[in-house]
């Protein structure tokens, strides 16, 4: 943990011993500089740590003050245990994503990275390269699993990070999200009951939906994440089958579990024989010196599968995922010739043979700086010009930000005034097949924050107010 989280995490801690009250005034930076001992940009960022946390508040020429308890004792946690046996919303997503991608429109809705941050003339490159030195019978030799070559350079990945995996279990798709759809595929049949946290990723409802499951919801808190108590209720009374989860940088809240709370999920799947779909697509885009561990390296029982991507940290239109599927590789390749026979093969030796440039790391570096400055900077427009009712949650890692709002605001209303405004958004309805138990939309923030940006965030603020008078 950083020196600045360290601090945000002690004075977070001494809020809840009462050693502040709401209302109090906490010291001053210079004087907590003097304290601590902590430099002044350490003790700043720890501050708007926790004030992006709702926890405390700046007043202007006074200082920073103990916040009003929420009128829930965490958000997201107080939301009833959701369960249905059908899931009807894929209908709704794709009409969202279908206005959010009009020319012209700002795109804080969008799931993926600014492209113009991506390596391409290097992967074109290693692209014209393919092209010259492969034969026609090597562009058969791409069946499932995928091209060896590329399976053993994420092999090498893995080793890197502490995880020993063969390339053997390894198996390329078209994107993360096969390799979570085959995945989920794998494990249950028809009407079996499946976990996921609420809000999650769509990619999770809509493959529910389609291959006809029913679904338990477990709220989510954007500031401690999925609610143990509540998956032990669920895994207790219900035969689930398997659950769907975001360890790191998570989508839409943008929380990273901490390492004691992954093994505890890890322990209690076990104990219920309930295998873990993992969702690690961002887990390359951390902060600092040491990339977030996942769920797979706190399994010794062979429960997880593990799925992630190049989609978010090296190329979107390349769409070329993997799972680390254990023992469950060979049927996933059985499912996978039954549907998409298998990733592009010019696409996958291009990735490998630009792997083994040793550029990917450089890259992934330079990618991780730009992205948390753009978030700082969004943060910092988002918190100026939004209503104080609005709380922006921050954490370390990926690009999206989470703006809580009043339960009142009715999000698909302000999505809908958004996108005639040119303006697209990611809300709440998007994540969660029922009430979740907070209000709010995602933003992306790995776009240049420049005029029009502002501009964009200033009609937003006055499309919020006007929700915020209709609502009260």
């Amino acid at each position: 943990m950083k020196k600045y989280q360290q601090l945000a995490e002690r004075i977070s801690h001494q809020i809840e011993l009462g050693v502040w009250h709401p209302g109090d005034r906490l010291p001053s930076i210079r004087e907590q500089v003097g304290h601590s001992g902590m430099s002044f940009m350490t003790v700043t960022h720890a501050y708007q740590l926790l004030e992006s946390r709702g926890l405390i508040s700046a007043r202007p020429q006074s200082g920073y003050y103990v916040s009003p308890p929420a009128p829930t004792t965490t958000p997201g946690m107080s939301a009833p245990l959701l369960h249905q046996e059908n899931v009807d919303i894929n209908s709704y997503i794709f009409d969202v994503l279908q206005a959010s991608s009009r020319a012209g429109v700002v795109p804080f809705g969008s799931a993926f990275p600014d492209p113009r941050l991506f390596p391409l003339a290097q992967l074109n490159r290693s692209l014209a390269h393919v092209a010259r030195n492969t034969s026609a019978v090597s562009m058969t030799e791409n069946l499932p699993p995928g091209h060896r070559e590329l399976r053993q350079a994420i092999a090498r990945r893995y080793a890197q990070h502490g995880l020993t995996i063969s390339p053997d279990e390894i198996v390329i798709t078209t994107g993360a999200l096969e390799a979570l759809n085959l995945s989920l595929q794998a494990v249950t049949e028809p009407g079996d009951w499946v976990v996921v946290e609420t809000p999650c990723f769509y990619g999770a409802l809509q493959a529910i939906e389609r291959l006809k499951l029913k679904v338990i919801a477990i709220p989510s808190s954007p500031h401690h994440g999925i609610d143990l108590s509540a998956l032990k209720q669920a895994l207790h009374n219900w035969p689930v089958k398997a659950c769907w989860l975001m360890g790191n940088h998570q989508n839409p809240l943008g929380f990273t579990l901490p390492d004691e709370r992954k093994q505890q999920i890890i322990d209690l799947l076990a104990l219920h024989q309930v295998t873990l779909i993992e969702d690690d697509v961002y887990g390359e885009l951390y902060q600092g010196n040491q990339r977030p561990a996942p769920f797979r390296a706190f399994d010794t029982s062979g429960i997880t599968l593990h799925c992630s991507s190049f989609s978010k940290c090296l190329v979107a239109g390349f769409r070329v995922g993997w799972v680390a599927a254990g023992r469950y590789a060979r049927r996933i390749q059985q499912l996978q010739l039954m549907s998409t026979l298998s990733g592009s093969a010019p696409v996958q030796m291009a990735l490998a043979d630009y792997l083994t440039t040793r550029s990917y790391d450089t890259h992934l570096r330079r990618l991780r700086r730009v992205l948390a400055e753009r978030k700082q900077k969004a943060w910092q427009i988002l918190r100026q010009h939004l209503p104080e009712s609005c709380v922006i949650t921050q954490h370390d890692g990926g690009y999206f930000l989470w703006v809580s709002l009043p339960d009142g605001i009715d999000t698909r209303a302000l999505n809908t005034a958004a996108i005639n405004a040119q303006i697209s958004l990611a809300p709440v309805s998007m994540f969660t097949f029922g009430p979740a138990g907070l209000n709010g939309f995602r933003v992306n923030t790995s776009f240049p924050w420049q005029e029009r940006e502002v501009q964009a965030v200033r009609t937003l603020a006055k499309l919020l107010r006007h929700a915020q008078a209709m609502s009260s």
